[in-house]
Order: C-alpha cells, then sequence, then structure tokens
C-alpha cells in the first residue's frame, strides 16, 4: 500500500525524516521431549538461517525501492542468526557521492561498498536478529524474529508489512513505526511528519487483518504507533513439533492447549498470566 502524502513538498536538500518500522514477531509451538525440543531449534536454524533471512531482507529492500549498500550476516552458536543492510533511497557510485536512478546501468548495488560509504549512510539500514527457545519444562517452544527497517528521504518501510506478515505467518506480532526528525521546504518551514497515518492498520492487507485480534496504542502528537497481533484461529495440529494430535490423549490436548494459550496471551499481553481466561 502506498502513504497517502499531505502535499508534494518542495524541500529544501535532502528529506531528513527518518521513518523506522521495527516487526516483532512469535511463533510458537509444543515440543513435547528434550529431543524434541532440541530438534525444533535445529528446525528454526536451518530455516531462518543468516542466508535465509538475507534473501528475506533483499526483498524487503526491492520492495520499498531501497538499494542495498553493504551486507554483514552470522550465524550464532548455539542458536540464531543475525542479518544487517546498509541501504539508500539512490544508487551509489563512489563514497559520499549518489547516482540517479537512470546512471547506475550495469553496477551491482548488493557488493559491500567501501567503509566511507557505510559512516555516511548508517541512518538507513535493514537488521533482522533471530531468538529460538524452549520452556524448559512445560515442552513449550518460541521462535522470535525483530526486524527493523529504517530509511531516509521518499522511501517508506511501511510497503513491506504485508509482505512480512506472509512470509513468516506469525502467531504473534507487534508493530511500532515512527517517523523522527524534521524536514524543511524551501522557505525554511519545518515538517515533523510528509505523509498522512491515523494507524499502522491501514497499511496492513483487509485479508492478513481478518486472520488476527488487533490493539493500537498510538500517540499521535508524538508520530509513534503501535499494533499488536495475535492470531484468531487455534488448530492445536499447527502447534505440535515431533507429536501428532491423535498421539494424545484427551486430557493431554487440554493441558497442551491451555499451556499454549497462556504463552501467547503473555507474549501478546506483555505480561505474566498466573490463569488464562481465553476459550479453549
Amino acid at each position: 500500500m502506498e502513504i497517502k502524502s499531505i502535499k508534494k513538498l518542495k524541500l529544501y536538500g535532502f528529506n531528513n525524516l527518518t521513518k523506522t518500522v521495527s516487526f516483532n514477531m512469535y511463533d510458537i509451538c509444543y515440543a513435547k521431549t528434550p529431543q524434541h525440543r532440541h530438534s525444533y531449534i535445529e528446525y528454526i536454524d536451518e530455516e531462518y538461517s543468516a542466508e535465509r533471512l538475507t534473501n528475506i531482507l533483499t526483498e524487503v529492500a526491492n520492495m520499498i525501492g531501497a538499494n542495498i549498500l553493504n551486507i554483514a550476516k552470522q550465524d550464532y552458536d548455539p542458536q540464531g542468526a543475525s542479518v544487517t543492510m546498509l541501504i539508500s533511497e539512490e544508487p551509489v557510485n563512489q563514497p559520499g557521492e549518489l547516482l540517479n536512478s537512470e546512471d547506475c546501468g550495469e553496477c551491482e548495488l548488493n557488493e559491500p561498498m567501501p567503509e566511507a560509504v557505510v559512516c555516511h549512510l548508517d541512518k538507513s539500514h535493514i537488521t533482522v536478529h533471530t531468538y529460538p527457545e524452549s520452556h524448559p519444562d512445560e515442552g513449550i517452544s518460541t521462535f522470535r524474529a525483530d526486524i527493523d527497517i529504517s530509511t531516509c528521504g521518499q522511501i517508506s518501510p511501511l510497503k513491506a508489512l504485508n509482505f512480512l506478515i506472509n512470509t513468516f505467518h506469525p502467531d504473534i506480532a507487534a508493530i511500532d513505526y515512527r517517523v523522527r526528525g524534521f524536514t524543511r521546504d524551501v522557505n525554511g518551514k519545518k515538517f515533523f511528519i510528509d505523509h498522512k497515518i491515523n494507524s499502522i492498520q491501514n497499511y496492513i492487507s483487509s485479508d492478513n487483518r481478518d486472520l488476527y485480534q488487533m490493539i493500537d496504542v498510538n500517540v499521535y502528537q508524538e508520530n509513534i504507533f503501535h499494533t499488536k497481533m495475535l492470531l484468531k484461529e487455534f488448530d492445536l495440529d499447527n502447534y505440535l513439533f515431533g507429536t501428532a494430535k491423535k498421539e494424545l490423549m484427551a486430557g493431554e490436548k487440554k493441558k497442551i492447549k491451555q499451556r499454549l494459550k497462556k504463552e501467547m496471551a503473555e507474549i501478546f499481553y506483555g505480561k505474566n498470566i498466573p490463569k488464562v481466561s481465553l476459550k479453549l
């Protein structure tokens, strides 16, 4: 979806507004045995390796119209991965010199650039960090990924929201969007935001909105927007790792559902809950 501009501004120099989306997502599952939990962590590390995450972030960069200047990626022992990309609104030729798109020709935009360029453009970046973990006793395993997209200029990180939701299919997501700084028009007037927005939900497709329960917490006067998402549908089969539902007794199924629902509610509401009251 495109951002609705207030009006086309004639700016004095570069658009200095920084627009940042933080996409924090969780995948929850039940892994019955220590072996199952170990296998789940191995599965997540393979499914969301630094190489795969790099491919996802490259798609994000292409989607928002950014040019990749540098990529740093790392897998961790015993688990987890991270990727950082420096991006710009325009392609880069020499250190500190921006190219117009038509001048780019056959330049390789995904190759690492000189350090001087990194220093000049460190305000525009995309990062991802993953955190797989398991509850030591209850069999609950959780995969968390934090993705930050920070841009300057006309490109907008909000364009990547539906792609991220469709890629990760999270059980829970917490999305923050903030516009920082200001830009000036040619008369010197400051603009602290250059587009209209009243909710992050405006930039999420109706198909995705239908899948989730959503809560907004917005501070309009500070250009800070927050949306939390909890998947509405709950099918135990989708949350079992290494165990089939038919292998479980009725009482065991109920206890597992309670544990899963409690985990999801605590993450969604951001607090520990002694007893979950969600309908099973």
